[in-house]
């Protein structure tokens, strides 16, 4: 089968490319930078930009699934760049699945399309769409992401939407390394009473959720136009996690406490500053972060196993396992991707 990943230098996007290919498939690898370890593993390279739809379609001729998992993340930087690259850069995909008759696409998106401020716990897929965001990341996803689901059952298509919660494992080069940065230098703090519940999800469980969702997706299927949280399938304390891995790494724990007002107030403060002096680095904090901190989210995967018979591939501790052994080899070992 030929299938084709949008995003496919990212961590997950790598991941996956490199996991359908030990599969047997034919996998197009689409970036913007160029993946010489997917390629040694038999990869075929397509420089992609999501705003030029020529490539899109080039890349897209002959494939059997897309999985579109490229994006803009973050939580600051200017609106209209979430805009082009999540929004319409995900309305082109769409043009283009359209364009070369592709059979399904399965779509990457984050459980902050829905998130409102408040506590999710054990929450199912019925989590409605809120009426405001703090910044523009899941603002734009959750718009591609109505997008996208909207699209099942055109011209042939079937799609559904996956939202992975706080991807780690080895490898990662975003959020682990800068937690652990962070804690180095002495400036994490837990928000909030620090007894929120938060689902994690090891790299190894969304790329296999994501190839469960393709493999069983038609347009009459269970999970056709619909979306999927996904992650492992024991929730954690939260600070209590991030003290066990900090502990295992011999990094001192978090002691210091931010009260859940004070966060917000001073992400507030942040937030009109940085935007003032339209500064581009990202603010030490802001009321999306503080919230994120300090609220439970945890979702059931009861609607995945039951839908497209997801499976977790490992439980929490060993995905926790595994990244501490990698963290603890990583100076030895550089920062080559881990494929």
């Amino acid at each position: 089968m030929r299938v084709v990943v949008t995003g496919a230098s990212g961590f997950l996007g790598s991941r996956l490319a490199a996991e359908l290919l030990r599969g047997g498939h034919e996998v197009v690898a689409g970036s913007r930078k160029s993946i010489p370890e997917l390629v040694a593993l038999g990869a075929i390279h397509a420089p992609l930009d999501l705003g030029d739809r020529e490539a899109l379609r080039n890349a897209f001729k002959g494939a059997d699934v897309v999985f579109h998992v490229a994006a803009k993340t973050g939580i600051w930087g200017p609106e209209r760049d979430y805009v082009e690259s999540n929004l319409i850069g995900t309305q082109n995909v769409l043009a283009a699945c359209e364009q070369r008759k592709v059979r399904k696409l399965v779509y990457t998106s984050s459980p902050s399309v829905v998130f409102d401020g408040r506590d999710h716990v054990d929450a199912g897929n019925d989590l409605p769409y809120p009426q405001d965001y703090l910044c523009s990341y899941p603002a734009t996803k959750a718009l591609a992401e109505r997008e996208v689901l909207a699209a099942n059952g055109r011209w042939g298509l079937a799609t559904c939407s996956l939202r992975p919660h706080l991807i780690f494992g080895p490898g990662d080069p975003h959020l682990i390394p800068r937690l652990l940065e962070r804690a180095r230098a002495g400036k994490l703090a837990r928000v909030g009473s620090g007894d929120n519940v938060v689902t994690l999800c090891a790299v190894e469980t969304a790329v296999a959720a994501h190839i469960a969702a393709a493999k069983h997706l038609a347009p009459d299927a269970a999970h056709a136009g619909c979306a999927y949280f996904i992650g492992q399938e024991r929730p954690v304390r939260l600070w209590d996690w991030i003290d066990g891995l900090l502990r295992e790494l011999d990094i001192p724990p978090v002691k210091r406490r931010v009260p859940f007002g004070l966060a917000c107030a001073v992400g507030a403060l942040c937030e009109g500053v940085w935007t003032l002096a339209r500064r581009t680095s990202e603010p030490p904090m802001t009321r999306f972060v503080a919230l994120q901190l300090a609220r439970s989210h945890s979702y059931s995967m009861e609607p995945a196993r039951r839908d497209f018979g997801f499976r977790e591939p490992l439980s929490i501790d060993e995905a926790t396992r595994r990244l501490v052994e990698s963290l603890r080899s990583r100076d030895s070992e550089g920062h080559r991707p881990c494929l």
